[in-house]
């Protein structure tokens, strides 16, 4: 194989490739000793079959098959022997083809271009940790405290108030008549909460243990018989108990049925998750702060095909009145974004940065913690749309580069308070208009060369498969 470069016009570039005609034979050869085996002629043994019968018989679907192959791999061989990462699919275009024939294509590509990542070492950023006050500790221990009460029955005499858990048994009617779902046993209402049907609880203040109370109350837009729906409904109760509720003591006993050791294990726990809160915040801060030193990073050259795509990305759904109003901004927003992808690309090669398939199933796990009671409809997605997993994967790879820069980078360490965190993170929100947990999302938008073998790249990187999948498609002259 030959293979020389010509028409440099920039990152644009055309390889000519050249496959002498007995190297193209010996493709055949081998293909017709492949299929020797498996062919049954009348007349001949099995395995037994002249090459020239062969020939005549099978000769054109050979040679497509045998082209098809040759373009891949040798495409392929050809850009690596260039040292050429091309941004897109490359273009083929077939000069010289045949049997018994050179083999001559021009494989026209636009290349990546170079970029530097050594100043990546040295990007400055913040890096922010809080320092969680025993008060503020306490005070969300108080929070959780007040929300598992401890009831305690009253006695017969002491009249229900707001706050109150109250046990009953009920009948009810709509218009005189019973209707499905009317009864209920030891029905336990906190009253004021009302969390059974609107103004029911609110009836029920006063009620002391073994009086009867007739409660009215209309039946909602989601009641399971829909010919009730919006009905005033009578309901006929018996208060079985009334309990208040008594201050939990927060102690050690309080800390294990939270699952801690003690109180003293509970506080580290509270102050740590107290911390977390804010951590991923202010970390994601810290990411934004070196995408933005990123974008002041010089690129010679972006390629015009890799802002095409982008701006059509960009302008998806909009009338083309307004994706042409809005194009000059989109190609600069898209120039910005693929030339930030190509250097965080071009750092997680240079770092051999991976993404094993255990690091995407915890990723799958996170996203299953996220949406409880709908696990299941979440693993179906992920199982039925590789794009999606993928799409994950390359979450991850990103993921990792940043914090890998932010390893290798400086940090300018602070140490600041809850209600300086609340600060900044105010003050983020306002400048960007987004909540500074959405900020995230624009990783990937912005990581638009993420390398190949970690997801598939918006560039459409062509690693292994240049050429088409079929001839027929390959133009020709």
């Amino acid at each position: 194989m030959k293979v020389t470069v010509e028409n440099k016009k920039g990152l644009n570039k055309d390889l000519k490739v050249f496959i002498d005609k007995e190297t193209m034979s010996s493709y055949m050869d081998e293909k017709y000793e492949e299929i020797k085996g498996s062919v049954n002629l009348k007349g001949f043994r099995p395995g037994k079959v002249p090459k020239e019968i062969l020939k005549r018989q099978f000769g054109k679907a050979v040679f497509g098959e045998v082209l098809d192959k040759v373009l891949k791999e040798t495409s392929t061989k050809a850009l690596e022997e260039k040292k050429i990462k091309p941004a897109g699919q490359p273009k083929l275009d077939l000069r010289t083809y045949g049997e018994d024939k050179d083999l001559e294509y021009v494989l026209s590509v636009t290349e990546l271009p170079k970029v530097e990542i050594k100043s990546l070492e040295n990007i400055k950023f913040d890096e922010y940790t809080v320092k969680i006050d025993e008060s503020e500790t306490d005070k969300r221990i108080k929070e959780i405290s007040k929300n598992q009460p401890n009831f305690k029955e009253v006695s017969a005499d002491t009249k229900a108030k707001k706050g109150d858990l109250v046990s009953l048994d009920y009948k009810a009617t709509v218009d005189g008549k019973d209707f499905k779902g009317s009864e209920g046993k030891n029905t336990q209402l906190t009253l004021g909460k009302d969390l059974f049907l609107k103004g029911f609880d609110e009836q029920l203040i006063g009620v002391k243990k073994d009086d009867e109370k007739i409660v009215e109350a209309t039946l909602p837009q989601n009641f399971p018989e829909k010919e009730l729906v919006n009905k005033k409904a009578k309901f006929n109760c018996k208060i079985l108990s009334v309990k208040q509720a008594e201050e939990v003591k927060i102690d050690d006993d309080f800390a294990k049925n939270l699952g801690a050791k003690d109180l003293k294990d509970l506080k580290t726990l509270i102050s740590k998750q107290i911390n977390d809160e804010y951590k991923n915040s202010l970390d994601q801060l810290s990411k934004n702060q070196i995408l933005k030193e990123i974008e002041k990073i010089e690129v010679d050259e972006v390629p015009e095909n890799l802002i095409e795509e982008e701006v059509k990305i960009l302008s998806q759904g909009m009338s083309e009145d307004e994706a042409k109003k809005n194009k000059k901004n989109f190609e600069e927003k898209a120039k910005t974004r693929i030339k930030t992808g190509l250097i965080l690309n071009e750092f997680g090669e240079k770092n051999k940065i991976k993404v094993t398939e255990q690091e995407v199933q915890a990723e799958v796990q996170k996203q299953l913690r996220m949406m409880p009671g709908q696990e299941k409809m979440v693993m179906d997605f992920y199982q039925k749309n590789p794009s999606a997993l993928a799409s994950l994967r390359g979450t991850v790879y990103e993921e990792k580069i940043l914090n890998l820069i932010k390893e290798k980078g400086k940090a300018s360490k602070k140490e600041i308070s809850k209600k300086e965190a609340e600060k900044i993170l105010k003050d983020a929100h306002k400048h960007t208009g987004d909540h500074i947990h959405e900020e995230k999302k624009d990783i990937k938008k912005k990581t638009t060369t993420t390398s190949a073998k970690e997801k598939k790249p918006a560039t459409k990187k062509v690693k292994s498969k240049p050429a088409p999948k079929k001839v027929k498609k390959v133009s020709k002259k």
